[in-house]
């Protein structure tokens, strides 16, 4: 009898035909249904996102060549992992992955080592035969043979015909605009891992395929990180400095510019750089990031932190006066002297005009030793500046700070710092009191108003900004203040530690300019080191004569790329609390 007519009995003794297998079933799920509604179409989901994926699977894996399959699995911790492309703010490429092909080899395949060994020298001439063969000896079962070979190499290769010698897919970074912003984009090593700069960044906020044979398998696939940086201005930047290096024969060179209302780097450059496709010389000590790593006694510079620091604590008014008669301050053993002493008492506007050593350590010293040193501290000054950039430096300040130290530092010498911390203090100074961190990525201007803290106050900007003016119009700024541009700005020269000495003829010098000095868009920045005098300076080798005619040049040539429209009539009223108080120079 088959299974779908055997008969049983009820229990009633009365003979029913006996139910198939398939009928049970039916009638399992229709009460399953009737009672459980919710619980089976959940199973039945579940069994169908199983079968889909294991479809999917098995789809792959039968388009995959199967020694497509076991190389994937050999190499999955091998090969070089896909990174983000790296833009500047108008999008264009600073950094991104080509596809390129290495040899790899799995040793348990290779029967006659000595034959690969001799076979692969001889097509791939700059292999080490005796490193080859130690690894073709080994019972590993891959190792790589060459990363990065051309296509020529490639074919050469493939025509061996060697068992157990293939290639793979990597991604090599490449860097198509050369040295131009090499200390900012760092570079990527032949594992495809950031080693300085932005690169390391990117790994550090784990913005690359970490799996390297995972789902982003090219730069495009993930998301582009885009810099602060304008290529357009880093260009015109360095080449500036090049030739400001060659023309005055000095022995480094750097430069920056940031947005004083965001805090964002427009461009950053130190000379000598590298190229970051062929990075061999990148670590050489003369190499380093100087605007992020260096630190520097700033000189002059430093006067206008002096200046508002005595403004802002109400120990000096914009019409106070200080006496520079005598040309001199000793302190103990120590002798001070004004650079270009007038032998006269000074405003605090002339007091910067002038440059004056005396005045500056009268304006510190009103306000004290713990006054000064707290006020440095909250402009940044002394403490570690921490950009996205990996690289940073602490700066270098006294074990002991006494009144000779901050008589020193109120004009710029005995504290060194990294110039961007310096450019975040000035920064703070003139955009209306707000210090705001410098960041190397793009920013909004509402991100920078919610990150600024407020450090001085905003009259005390204002002053500043009169200052700085003044000084581009009658003082050491003056070569610097391009028509239309209404340029401000203060020069530094402070002599170099030799040995732990003053050399009197090893000079650092630095340019900080503002434009437009009546509401600051940009800070513009330029340092050379050990610059020589020439027959134009009259053999003077001080900021005004170098870093302050390169500074001019490249304000002149950034401002229209900037947005920075010229005014050939003056802004009205640009200074209008100076005016209302009748501070020297608008009277």
């Amino acid at each position: 009898m088959s299974a779908t007519t055997e008969a049983t009995t009820d229990g009633y003794g009365e003979a029913k035909p006996k139910r198939g297998r398939l009928s049970f079933l039916r009638d399992v799920f229709r009460m399953s249904g009737e009672k459980s509604q919710p619980r089976v179409g959940l199973v039945i989901l579940g069994f169908s996102a199983l079968f889909i994926a294991i479809t999917t699977r098995l789809v792959m894996l039968a388009t995959m060549p199967a020694e497509q399959v076991g190389l994937r699995r050999a190499t999955s911790g091998e090969i070089s992992a896909a990174r983000p492309d790296i833009v500047d703010r108008n999008g264009t490429v600073l950094a991104t992955d080509v596809r390129t092909v290495s040899v790899f080899a799995e040793p348990r395949k290779i029967f006659d080592k000595d034959e690969a060994t001799e076979l692969l020298t001889a097509v791939l001439p700059d292999l080490d035969a005796k490193d080859l063969r130690d690894k073709l000896n080994t019972k590993k079962g891959f190792v790589w043979v060459k990363r990065e070979i051309t296509p020529r190499q490639q074919a050469e290769v493939h025509h061996l015909g060697i068992p157990g010698v293939g290639f793979v897919p990597e991604n090599k970074r490449v860097y198509p605009n050369g040295p131009a912003a090499a200390h900012i984009l760092g570079f990527a090593n032949v594992d495809n891992v950031g080693i300085a700069g932005i690169e390391k960044w990117i790994d550090s906020q784990g913005l690359q395929d970490l799996t390297g044979a995972g789902l982003a398998t090219e730069a495009s696939d993930l998301k582009p990180v885009q810099l602060s940086i304008d290529l357009r201005v880093q260009h015109l930047l360095r080449d500036e400095l090049m030739k400001g290096m060659e023309r005055f024969r000095a022995i480094a060179a750097a430069g920056a510019i940031m947005d004083v209302t965001t805090g964002e780097m427009i461009a950053s450059v130190s000379l000598p750089d590298f190229d970051p496709s062929n990075p061999v010389d990148a670590h050489d000590k003369d190499r380093i990031n100087r605007i992020n790593v260096g630190v520097y006694e700033m000189g002059s510079t430093f006067k206008a932190l002096t200046v508002a620091m005595a403004l802002d604590s109400g120990k000096a008014t914009i019409n106070s006066s200080y006496s520079t008669a005598g040309g001199m301050m000793r302190f103990g053993r120590q002798v001070i002297k004004e650079y270009h002493g007038t032998g006269r008492t000074l405003t605090v506007p002339e007091v910067f005009l002038h440059s004056s050593n005396m005045g500056s350590i009268k304006m510190a010293l009103s306000v004290g030793v713990e006054g000064h040193k707290a006020f440095l501290r909250k402009m940044g000054q002394l403490d570690r500046m921490r950009t996205e950039l990996p690289e940073s430096a602490e700066p270098i300040v006294p074990k002991r700070w006494g009144e000779i130290n901050t008589a020193t530092i109120a004009f710029g010498h005995g504290l060194a710092v990294a110039p961007i911390q310096a450019m975040a203090a000035v920064g703070a100074l003139v955009n209306g009191g707000n210090f705001i961190t410098p960041t190397f990525i793009k920013r909004s201007q509402e991100e920078a108003q919610r990150l600024g803290v407020r450090v001085i106050k905003p009259e005390t900007s204002e002053a500043l900004r009169y200052i700085m003016r003044l000084n581009g119009e009658k003082g050491s700024a003056r070569k610097a203040d391009i028509p239309g541009y209404f340029v401000g700005g203060k020069t530094g020269t402070a002599e170099k530690v030799i040995n732990g000495r003053y050399a009197k003829n090893r000079n650092f010098t630095t340019f900080t300019a503002i434009a437009p000095s009546d509401k600051p868009k940009y800070l513009f920045l330029a340092i050379y080191d050990e610059p020589k005098g020439y027959a134009e300076s009259g053999g003077y080798s001080t900021a005004a004569w170098n870093a302050g005619v390169t500074t001019g040049k490249l304000i002149e040539r950034a401002a229209p790329i900037l947005g920075l429209p010229p005014r050939f009539e003056p802004p009205v009223a640009p200074f209008p609390l100076m005016a209302k108080l009748g501070a020297w120079g608008t009277r």
